[in-house]
C-alpha cells in the first residue's frame, strides 16, 4: 500500500517540548511539509509567543503548510462564549495561512442532541465561510462524548446542507462500540477531510482507554490503525493522514526519537 508522501501530516501534539521553528524543521527534515497546529500547548497559544506574521514568515522559510487550527470546544453547545471563541480562533487560522479548524463536540457527559448539534452545524457555517476557512467536524468516541460517530457526523452534515467535513481518527473509531456496524456500509470517503492515526499498546477494556495512552503506530496496536486506513484507502480515501499521539510519555522524547517514530509508523502503513 503505497501512499504518497505529501499525504502525510505531523499534529505538534507529538512535539509538546519543541518550539514551532524546531518543529518546522523536523517535519522538514522528514520530507514532510503539512502541520497541525493546536491551541492546547503549554503557551495555551496557537502561535505561541509569536504573531501570525512571524508564524507565516517560519512557515514559508520551512516550506511548511499549516493544514488545520485544533480544535473549537465544544462546538455544539453554540452560546455566546463559543461563538466568540469561533471568531476569535477563525480569525487567527486565517491570519497564519490555516486551512481548516477543527471541531469537537462536548465530552463531559451532558446529552446534547442530534437536532441541536445541527443547529449549532448552521449558526457555524455561515461564520466558516466569512473567513474561507474549512470546517472539520471530529466526533469522540469516547462514552462520555456527545457525538460519538463519523456516520452520524456525515448524516447531520447532509441534514444541515453546510461544507463541512468529517475527521476521523482511528482512536475514536475503536472506542466507538457500533462504529464497525456503521462504517463500512454507510460512510462516504468524500465527505471525510482528515484522518487522525494514533495507536495504543495498553490491553485494558476499550472503555477505560484515555488520552494518555495513545502513542504512534507499531505491530501491537489494538486500534489496528494500520488496518483502518487499509481500509480507507481501498473505500477511495484520497485525503491527508496526520499523525496525532497524546500520550504525557512524548514529552521525553528528543527530536531524534521524534524522527524515529514517525518515520516507523510510515513505514508500517507503506507496508
Amino acid at each position: 500500500m503505497a501512499i504518497d508522501p505529501t499525504r502525510f501530516c505531523i499534529n505538534r501534539k507529538i512535539a509538546p517540548t519543541l518550539s514551532l521553528e524546531a518543529f518546522f524543521q523536523l517535519v522538514q527534515r522528514l520530507g514532510l511539509n503539512k502541520v497541525e497546529l493546536r491551541n492546547d500547548m503549554p503557551s495555551g497559544k496557537v502561535t505561541d509567543d509569536l504573531s501570525a506574521a512571524a508564524l507565516r514568515a517560519l512557515a514559508d522559510k520551512y516550506e511548511i503548510e499549516i493544514v488545520t487550527i485544533n480544535a473549537l470546544y465544544p462546538f455544539n453547545r453554540a452560546d455566546d462564549a463559543l461563538l466568540a471563541k469561533a471568531e476569535a480562533l477563525l480569525q487567527e487560522a486565517q491570519a497564519i495561512g490555516a486551512k481548516a479548524l477543527v471541531m469537537c463536540p462536548l465530552n463531559e457527559g451532558i446529552e446534547i442532541s442530534p437536532q441541536q448539534t445541527l443547529e449549532a452545524l448552521q449558526v457555524l457555517a455561515p461564520r466558516f465561510e466569512k473567513y474561507g476557512i474549512q470546517g472539520l467536524v471530529e466526533p469522540l468516541g469516547f462514552p462520555v462524548s456527545s457525538l460519538r460517530s463519523a456516520v452520524q457526523v456525515q448524516k447531520l452534515i447532509q441534514q444541515a446542507k453546510v461544507p463541512f467535513k468529517v475527521l476521523l481518527d482511528t482512536f475514536h473509531h475503536h472506542l466507538y462500540e457500533n462504529a464497525e456496524n456503521e462504517f463500512p456500509q454507510e460512510i462516504d470517503v468524500n465527505h471525510i477531510g482528515l484522518v487522525h492515526l494514533s495507536g495504543v499498546e495498553d490491553t485494558r477494556p476499550t472503555a477505560q482507554l484515555t488520552d494518555e495512552e495513545r502513542i504512534m503506530l507499531s505491530d501491537r496496536d489494538v486500534l489496528n490503525s494500520v488496518a483502518q486506513v487499509k481500509r480507507l484507502e481501498i473505500l477511495g480515501y484520497k485525503g491527508l493522514y496526520a499523525f496525532e499521539p497524546f500520550s504525557s510519555t512524548l514529552e521525553k522524547w528528543d527530536t531524534a526519537e521524534i524522527e524515529r517514530q514517525i518515520r516507523h509508523s510510515i513505514e508500517l502503513l507503506q507496508a
